[in-house]
């Protein structure tokens, strides 16, 4: 695998085009994903589940994030915040292999990289708030070595 921040920064710029260019999440792995990612299979496959799962979970997402934001609404949010978060959702609750810090940690630095100025503090302190209640909820199901620890944070 090339490296998982490619393959983030590829999804990211799919679900982008799925989000405001109406386009397929076909097209979107076809032109960015596979563009991008050339022969890396491992990372192609790795961006296009993430792209999938969050389109596929974008609303469930959402309402996750409008309880975490105060005094504001999802549909308000800068369009590349809301990506980034539903996406580091995605891969909190659906990517048993990767620790929550890695996540987290990457979800800021894609803010900051694509983003406002004060991007990766808002998308840490929402993520943060959002890991706490699917902690609490018991969602968090992380497996192997030094995920579990890296969980509860």
């Amino acid at each position: 695998m090339q490296n998982r921040r490619a393959a983030r920064e590829a999804a990211l710029k799919a679900l982008y085009a799925v989000d405001l260019g109406k386009n397929s999440t076909v097209d979107a792995t076809k032109h960015i994903i596979k563009h991008t990612l050339k022969d890396d299979t491992d990372s192609i496959k790795f961006a296009e589940k993430l792209l999938l799962v969050t389109v596929d979970f974008a609303k469930d997402h959402d309402e996750m994030i409008e309880k975490h934001i105060n005094n504001w609404e999802v549909d308000r949010l800068a369009v590349i915040d809301k990506l980034i978060l539903r996406m580091a959702i995605s891969e909190l609750l659906n990517f048993d292999e990767i620790p929550t810090k890695v996540t987290i940690n990457e979800a800021i630095e894609l803010a900051k990289r694509y983003s406002t100025r004060k991007s990766g503090n808002f998308v840490n302190g929402i993520l943060d708030a959002i890991l706490k209640s699917l902690i609490k909820e018991n969602k968090i199901n992380k497996k192997g070595r030094g995920l579990i620890e890296a969980s509860s944070r």
